[in-house]
């Protein structure tokens, strides 16, 4: 396994499905099944390697693994880098796994440009992949912005009325930040001399730099997260999303500016994350409480979910930046737990929007009288949501509030207030749509889960319970790449109260 590419082979075998997609002739019919089922089976490939990969990572080192470098352009010392660690890997796994499930979710409600979409969709995941074990900043950059265009078109062609708007509002938000991060990279490479991340975690960059650096990142990252106030584009991309763009969107695509924090602010800039902590906990704090209020006063199922994810990633953010161990591997599992199930919750909107064509709440009533299957998923993913005990969603929300409390009480009690106002939302909008008596004639004929859509919901089932009741896997893998940031950021802390005390 040491010589073989298996990282790249990861990254790119989904291209290669999207290049023979492209190549699909004949009839439009014969050309939609072939483009479903070519990217089906190449999704799923690209997971079971995924898989692989898993199965021979050494949880005992935090040293990046399965490394592969070519020379990209050498007169300027920038390389392809390809690499994981330990808080890398476990992305890998969830984009790889949310794939496959987008594919079949789309079997058929998408039935136009069906070959263009799943073009799309396989483009999108080599995009994704290639960020998330990229350890060339350049390289990091190309795959960070790559997500744009795809993720612009399925909301863009497929979307809903508000497309467009809904489209360029996504497109111009994350491009406006992303250009500020391209700025502070052209600034790294002049100061280190290299655009390699290993490198840039051990040079030691200037605390005056470190602060314009740290803001410019931010300003990428905190739009990608998102946090408040950052975050007014996610309900309208949510809303006009097709159902597997929404969970492609929540489940992947928000982790990335929680997975830079993780990967540029602490390690390469650590004076700088320790001056804007207080700072962050701010926004994250209102991003918990606010947003919670908010969600609370929707009519509309998807915009509930999406102003939650807001809510769900403010954990993330108060748990990285307590620089605990508790805290960052909580946020980390947190940012796992959340992208199997806002995408579970988006799913579960998608199966009603697919037989009603409304996502109101109002429309509904009493389902659980005709689709019990459906009513027995979405109490597992909304109580999973809620952070009940024996759910993925509850070791992510402890272990962030052990780190909280261990920094500041305050910052642990208000973002412990986010748990409640989350099971109140949550239980208001499974209560109306599932209970009560079912009155509605328009309802009276909708019939429960087909095979497919118990296929879907299957593998995300199996894992949101693992992660609750058995998280020691997940944990293993992260723990000592974890422990190695924490100490590469207190080792540079104490560099600079040295060179302070003279």
């Amino acid at each position: 396994m040491d010589n073989f590419p298996l990282l790249s082979l990861i990254t790119f075998l989904p291209l290669v499905g999207a290049g023979f997609i492209l190549l699909v002739r004949g009839e439009d019919e014969v050309v939609k099944r072939n483009a479903r089922s070519v990217a089906l089976w190449t999704s799923l490939i690209t997971f079971l390697l995924s898989i692989l990969l898993w199965i021979n990572f050494d949880t005992t080192t935090a040293a990046f693994q399965f490394e592969e470098r070519a020379g990209w352009i050498p007169a300027f010392n920038i390389s392809y880098h390809l690499g994981v660690d330990g808080i890398s890997m476990l992305f890998v796994l969830l984009t790889t796994l949310l794939t496959p499930v987008c594919v079949l979710a789309s079997w058929e409600s998408i039935t136009g440009r069906v070959k263009e979409y799943m073009v799309a969709f396989l483009v999108m995941e080599t995009m994704m992949v290639g960020m998330f074990s990229s350890l060339d900043i350049l390289v990091f950059y190309v795959f960070f912005e790559g997500t744009l265009l795809p993720m612009f078109l399925i909301i863009g062609v497929w979307g809903g009325p508000n497309r467009v708007y809904a489209a360029f509002k996504f497109f111009l938000y994350t491009l406006a930040g992303s250009v500020l991060m391209l700025l502070a990279i052209l600034a790294m490479y002049y100061a280190a001399g290299t655009t390699d991340m290993p490198a840039l975690m051990a040079h030691r960059f200037a605390p005056a730099m470190q602060t314009w650096l740290w803001l410019a990142f931010f300003a990428s990252f905190a739009v990608k997260v998102p946090m408040w106030p950052f975050h007014t584009w996610l309900p309208d991309a949510h809303v006009e999303a097709p159902t597997a763009g929404s969970v492609i969107l929540a489940g992947v695509l928000l982790k990335f500016g929680a997975y830079g924090f993780l990967r540029f602010s602490l390690p390469m800039f650590p004076d700088a994350s320790v001056q804007f902590t207080p700072f962050i906990f701010s926004l994250s704090i209102v991003a918990v409480i606010y947003t919670s209020l908010v969600a609370l006063a929707q009519e509309d199922m998807k915009k509930l979910i999406a102003y939650s994810s807001v809510a769900h990633m403010g954990f993330v953010t108060v748990g990285t930046f307590t620089l605990t161990l508790q805290g960052i591997e909580g946020a980390i599992y947190q940012m796992l737990s959340h992208g199997v199930v806002s995408a579970a919750l988006f799913l579960i909107v998608g199966v009603v929007y697919d037989r009603m064509h409304s996502r109101d709440i109002a429309t509904y009533g009493g389902l659980v009288h005709r689709m019990p299957a459906y009513a027995l998923a979405f109490m597992l993913f909304m109580l999973a949501s809620v952070g009940l005990p024996g759910t993925g969603g509850f070791i992510g929300e402890f272990l962030v509030l052990v780190g909280a409390f261990q920094v500041n009480t305050w910052v642990a009690a208000l973002t412990a207030i986010g748990v409640i106002l989350g099971a109140v939302y949550m239980l208001y909008l499974y209560r109306r749509v599932i209970f009560g008596k079912l009155t509605k004639d328009s309802l009276k004929d909708i019939f429960d889960l087909s095979p497919r859509e118990v296929a879907v919901f299957a593998p995300l089932v199996v894992v949101v319970l693992w992660m609750g009741i058995y998280p020691v896997p997940f944990l293993d893998v992260m723990d000592a790449s974890v422990v190695n940031l924490i100490d590469r950021f207190e080792a540079a802390r104490a560099v600079t109260a040295t060179l302070a005390g003279r």
